[in-house]
Order: structure tokens, then C-alpha cells, then sequence
């Protein structure tokens, strides 16, 4: 297939972690449009894809956010993987940092996903916010991150609710602990020791996605959480 005949699939935050291996996941049958901040990292990713583009863009900073939609006629997956840890404690954390991590894990998803419904609308496609388990539950310095995942649980749901008459299905799937970067920098905070067999891998999260994807159109699987077996 090339990229006339096969369907489309867009990844935000596809450069590293768990975006990265759905992208390369989805790019044994799609083609996909790879989105992230550095354009090197894209263009060596998209090397190694059958068929793929690239969207060069800042979630936090970007004025046009719908660069991507420009000759979009359709889009047949939309994979929101891009976001942000940040802050501490409530008492640690400034206005400043909450606007920062909200604009990223929350508000760019939803602008985002604005922009791509006419192309979702035309396909008949799925929307799958990559969410946390910190979407159902709150920890010690962890009310940030947890506020936003909370928010992107509450888009997801309002969201398949408005787009049910329009055939857009949308799912959110809650990772538990993942060895990504990100479980790195966590683990550093916390000046804990990093057990690496003791989390998810990142394919993981992208068989959970292809499981999403490829159920028949009839059904939607509006939450999936995938944890660690012995964690």
C-alpha cells in the first residue's frame, strides 16, 4: 500500500517513549503523519516507515496548530501521545507551571482535535487519548499531572458523546507505569531506584492502541487501562 490507498494516521509526541512505538507500530499499515518539536527526530523516524510524513510543531507554543489539516481529506486515526510531567507540590508549583502543563496535556489535545473533525468526520475515524493512570486517582506531588489527566479523561468523554452521531469513535487508554524517559525523570524526583522490569514497555501501549484501531466499526472501546502484571 502506499500512501493513496492506505488509511491515515496522525501521532503527536512520536519522537520518543510510547508515542514513537505507536507511530511505528501504526506504520506497518498506515500512512502517518509523525508529530513532535525537533525535525531531525522526525525526519530519521519517518526513514524508517513504508509511509510517513512529517508535522514540525510546539503543542505549548505554536500558532498554527492546524498546519497539519492543510490537504487533509481525511484522517482516519488521531493518537494524542504528546505531554508533560511537571510541578510538584501544590505549595511548589506557581500559576505559571499549572498554565504550562494544562496548555499541553489538555488544551492543545483539544485544539488539535478541533481542527482534524472535518478530516475524522470524513473517514469515520478514532480518536485515542493516551491518558494515565493518574486519570483515576491522585497522588502525593502529583496533583498537577493528575489534574490534567482527570481533564483529559472528562475531553474524551464529552467528546464521544458529541461525536457518536458522526461515527468518530474515541477511546482513552490509561498506561500504568511505562519505561519511558518520562518514568526515568519521575523516578529521579522521587530519588527512587529504577527497576525497569518492573514497568510496562512501550509496545505494550501500542498493541493496546492497535487493539483500538483494529476493532470492527460497530464497537468502541471507550477505556482501556493496561498496568504491569506484577507491579
Amino acid at each position: 500500500m502506499h500512501a493513496s490507498t492506505r488509511p491515515t494516521a496522525l501521532v503527536t509526541g512520536a519522537t520518543r517513549g510510547i508515542g514513537r512505538a505507536i507511530a511505528l507500530e501504526l506504520g506497518s499499515t498506515h500512512h502517518v503523519i509523525l508529530g513532535g518539536r525537533s525535525a531531525a527526530a522526525l525526519d530519521e523516524l519517518a526513514a524508517q516507515l513504508p509511509s510517513a510524513e512529517t508535522w514540525v510543531a510546539d503543542l505549548e507554543h505554536d500558532d498554527d496548530l492546524g498546519s497539519f489539516a492543510a490537504g487533509l481529506d481525511r484522517l482516519d486515526v488521531l493518537v494524542h501521545s504528546a505531554g508533560v510531567l511537571g510541578g510538584t507540590t501544590v505549595e511548589k508549583t506557581d500559576r505559571a507551571e499549572w498554565r504550562r502543563v494544562l496548555e499541553i496535556n489538555v488544551v492543545a489535545v483539544a485544539e488539535v482535535t478541533r481542527l482534524a473533525l472535518p478530516a475524522l468526520r470524513r473517514a469515520e475515524g478514532t480518536v485515542i487519548l493516551i491518558n494515565s493512570g493518574s486519570g483515576f486517582t491522585s497522588s502525593a506531588a502529583g496533583g498537577l499531572y493528575a489534574a490534567s489527566k482527570f481533564a483529559l479523561r472528562a475531553l474524551a468523554d464529552g467528546l464521544r458523546e458529541e461525536e457518536r452521531a458522526n461515527g468518530v469513535r474515541v477511546s482513552s487508554v490509561h498506561p500504568g507505569r511505562v519505561d519511558t524517559d518520562m518514568q526515568h525523570e519521575l523516578v529521579a524526583a522521587q530519588n527512587g531506584t529504577y527497576d525497569a522490569t518492573q514497568y510496562l514497555g512501550a509496545q505494550d501501549i501500542a498493541d493496546a492502541v492497535r487493539l483500538v484501531v483494529d476493532l470492527p466499526h460497530t464497537a468502541v472501546a471507550e477505556s482501556i487501562s493496561v498496568r504491569p502484571l506484577r507491579r
